[in-house]
């Protein structure tokens, strides 16, 4: 060794206790170095070690939860395949039970009949075997290509995988990108609108506000002007009230003056009479011889008296009736007065409300006018350059249709149906607007359910991307989206090389699923 060497070289120079404290020293130096590199390999072992038990352990689980699923969904697959082959088991074994009891059933039918009637021949047994054979070399051919070609579906499924995760990412940039973009273009779009439509109900309150205005005004100045009229008439009504009722007074007064000055002389007279007669009673008591001789002056004058107080009872009388019929005169003009009063009133409510009616009437066709003027400006600035300059498309009717439905339009019509829809002849350039105007709307409408349904998918197919990246108690509950819908696997390839120690075989491995197979084993002969 080297250490002994120099100490062989060294020896001369140094005494015999010198040479062995050398020795020692580097055979110490021997030993830890010695003992240390094997403590470091040891460490390295055994930390290699537990690394590749806890890499074989995780293994072993994933292949187990792989295993268990993959068990469930084989588990469904065999019990399919069971039940298909124990119904055409079943099949087949009814067939071939009516073969055997048409054979059996032919050979009692003949010893049943006698000898006179000669049966069928019946079908041999080999028939049976030989279809049997056949059969089992059917089956067994159907399993070698069945195999054969699940070995190249694996292969064909494998490249397909990458191909369609690598087209996944790049429509998956491409719709991030767009969704941006598209995302940035609305939120754009909506700032503009609702600009617009802040100034567009900025300008509708002011425009409402100045309409009001102006329509309060007119209000209190049409009020104010029939209000006027109404005491005008008012006073003139009750001036001419006045002037008949002041006629008619002036009437009675005359009419009671005239009586009056009629019947005072009457009065005179009656009172000159009654003088008269107080003096012939003082004559006839004082004058009694006198009395026979003035009997027939008396008589006469008795004769007069009574002429002249039947006069002065039909004259009574008469003023009487006079008086009577001016008061019934009196009460009707009354009532002639009242009845124009309340005619009066009722012309006046009623002219009121009429007035009312036609100003709330004016109001609605001003605020509807004012609608389809604020509709028809909105219209305005929407319609495109084209729209503006023919805003009606032209007909699609030759000139002769076009002349006779002009020589139809311009003829009477007879029924009531057409004699209205005559009175909106003059609506047929903005019915034509209209009808375009809906179309243009159910198109849009179509379009926008396009949208909202595309917006949908690209959403769901979002969610089920997140759903199938992402690792949480529902999702693993739930069917992995990328399993069921992509047909993608979740197993990298490095565990797949790992778990490369699981063959195939013609009868030990059972058939995978083409669409979930995470675990690729190679295709041998096991």
């Amino acid at each position: 060794m080297p250490g002994k060497r120099r100490l062989q070289a060294a020896a001369p120079v140094v005494g015999e206790d010198g040479l062995l404290l050398l020795q020692s020293r580097a055979l110490a130096e021997e030993e830890a170095a010695k003992t240390k590199g094997e403590m470091l390999t040891r460490f390295l072992k055994d930390k290699l070690a537990k690394e590749e038990r806890s890499s074989t352990l995780n293994l072993h689980k994933l292949s187990t939860q792989w295993r268990a699923v993959l068990r469930e969904t084989k588990d469904k697959e065999l019990r399919q395949d069971i039940e298909i082959l124990s119904q055409t088991f079943a099949r087949v074994m009814d067939c071939k039970d009516s073969v055997i009891e048409a054979s059996t059933g032919l050979a009692g039918w003949g010893r049943r009949q006698g000898p006179p009637m000669t049966p069928p021949p019946p079908q041999p047994p080999q028939s049976l075997t030989t279809d049997l054979e056949e059969a089992e070399e059917q089956h067994a051919q159907a399993l070698r290509s069945h195999l054969h070609n699940i070995d190249r579906l694996l292969q064909l499924q494998r490249c397909r995988l990458t191909c369609l995760e690598e087209g996944y990412g790049a429509q998956l940039e491409a719709l991030k990108t767009e969704f941006e973009a598209e995302r940035r273009t609305i939120l754009e779009q909506h700032e503009r609108e609702s600009c617009y439509l802040r100034d567009v109900a900025l300008a509708a309150e002011q425009n409402y506000t100045k309409n009001d205005h102006e329509a309060m005004l007119n209000f209190q100045s049409t009020r104010d002007d029939i209000k006027n009229k109404s005491l005008q008439e008012k006073q003139y009504s009750r001036m001419q009230l006045g002037r008949k009722a002041e006629a008619l007074w002036e009437q009675f007064q005359r009419a009671m003056q005239s009586y009056t000055e009629a019947t005072e002389h009457q009065k005179i007279a009656f009172e000159a009479l009654k003088q008269k007669d107080k003096k012939s009673s003082r004559e006839i008591e004082t004058q009694a011889k006198k009395l026979q001789k003035l009997q027939d002056s008396v008589a006469a004058t008795k004769g007069q008296i009574t002429a002249h107080l039947r006069e002065s009872e039909q004259q009574n009388r008469r003023a009487r009736e006079e008086k009577e019929r001016v008061l019934r005169q009196l009460q009707e003009l009354k009532r002639d007065m009242n009845q124009a009063r309340a005619k009066a009133r009722d012309s006046l409510a009623r002219l009121t409300m009429q007035s009312s009616a036609a100003l709330k009437a004016l109001v609605r066709v001003v605020e509807k006018a004012q609608r389809i003027l604020r509709l028809a400006e909105m219209c305005r600035r929407l319609e495109t350059e084209e729209e503006k300059v023919l805003p009606f498309y032209p007909s699609s009717l030759v000139e002769g249709e076009q002349r006779e439905a002009r020589q139809v339009l311009e003829e009477m019509p007879v029924e009531p149906l057409a004699q209205a829809m005559w009175d909106y002849v003059g609506l047929e350039r903005f019915w034509q607007r209209f009808s375009k105007v809906k179309l243009e709307e159910q198109a849009l409408e179509w379009e926008r359910a396009a949208l909202s349904q595309r917006n949908r998918h690209l959403r769901e197919l979002l969610r089920q991307y997140l759903a199938g990246i992402s690792v949480s108690q529902e999702v693993l509950e739930e069917p992995n989206p990328l399993l069921a819908i992509k047909h993608k696997s979740c197993v990298p390839r490095e565990l797949s090389r790992a778990g490369g120690g699981c063959t195939q075989g013609r009868q030990g491995a059972a058939r995978p699923n083409s669409l979930l197979d995470p675990v690729p084993c190679s295709a041998g002969t096991g």
